[in-house]
């Protein structure tokens, strides 16, 4: 690895001038891969999960969230609105999202913080430079950098050049995937990645049903990552009583069992952040409500469930 000099080692002067859309980027991350590290999180995903942690993902491009217990009434949005997307129905302030152009003109107004534009285009060097930054943790505790989201492969190219820039600072790459998508996309990320994270969120029987998507590509993507060589830790997120279900272990430690180079497994155990997130976002996702965050015991409960199907695993952050 590069030491933290002055400047970056890729040139960006001449690199291709490639943007992606980007949510968010979490420093000092230490469950999204080894070590300590930097996660990216891009817009944009094919699945829509019922227990979707980060709903601000979903769509591909910037949009507006709203969140009307913060709204103190001023009115300022709805002057500063030249698409009339802000208006009053019975006392109560709505959004006529149709009409959102993604202007900015009611966020930069809300005194109160209750609009937010979620999402901002950024170009590759303005993504390394947070990155950059943080060189002697991912030196000292063996991190790197993590692209996840959403799901990276709907923007491969952006992607791909974050993943050249950061290797040519000899950082740990890692990409987060639902890996439902076209297999070349992940054939031209693999060349350029160490890791990858890969979601398996239910069994076949299920699986359409709670995510919104099939899972015969999925399976034959992991495996055809497993064949090629790629490094694998596989990430089963679990909700009580809707996935933690006998027949989804049994799966999931059949595939597992199937493919000998997984260096590790991890349970995701559900929280309900997302779900206050959706009505902000305005999504049409129902969400999960009353479902608590599981104890530490049903955590180990679904580990032990994993290990009587011959699968080690484990919860993210743990050696």
């Amino acid at each position: 690895m590069t030491s933290s000099g002055a400047g970056p080692t890729y040139d960006p002067a001449v690199m291709t001038p490639i943007t992606g859309t980007v949510f968010d980027i979490q420093k000092f991350s230490i469950h999204d891969g080894p070590g300590i590290r930097t996660t990216v999180f891009f817009k944009g995903c094919p699945l829509r999960c019922r227990w979707c942690h980060n709903p601000e993902s979903i769509r591909p491009h910037p949009h507006l969230s709203f969140d009307a217990r913060r709204c103190i009434g001023c009115g300022a949005c709805f002057k500063a609105c030249p698409n009339g997307v802000h208006r009053l129905e019975n006392g109560r302030h709505v959004l006529d999202r149709e009409r959102c152009r993604q202007c900015g003109a009611c966020v930069e107004t809300c005194y109160a913080g209750a609009l937010e534009t979620v999402g901002r285009t950024m170009t590759v060097e303005a993504v390394m430079t947070p990155v950059l930054q943080d060189r002697s943790f991912y030196r000292d505790s063996g991190g790197g950098m993590t692209l996840s989201g959403g799901e990276p492969t709907l923007q491969p190219d952006f992607a791909m050049a974050l993943l050249d820039a950061a290797r040519a600072e000899g950082i740990h790459t890692a990409v987060e995937t639902c890996g439902f998508c076209d297999w070349n996309l992940l054939d031209r990320l693999r060349t350029r990645c160490d890791l990858f994270l890969f979601d398996l969120k239910a069994e076949p029987a299920s699986h359409e049903s709670l995510t919104g998507v099939p899972f015969e590509r999925i399976g034959q993507n992991l495996r055809r990552l497993h064949d090629a060589g790629s490094p694998l830790w596989i990430r089963l997120p679990v909700v009580p009583g809707v996935n933690d279900t006998p027949a989804r272990f049994q799966h999931a430690a059949e595939i597992i069992r199937s493919l000998p180079r997984i260096q590790a497994v991890d349970v995701l155990a559900y929280h309900a952040m997302g779900t206050e997130k959706i009505s902000r976002m305005g999504l049409d996702t129902p969400p999960l409500n009353g479902i608590p965050t599981p104890s530490s015991e049903q955590v180990q409960g679904w580990i032990q469930q994993l290990a009587e199907r011959g699968v080690s695993a484990r919860t993210p952050g743990s050696a």
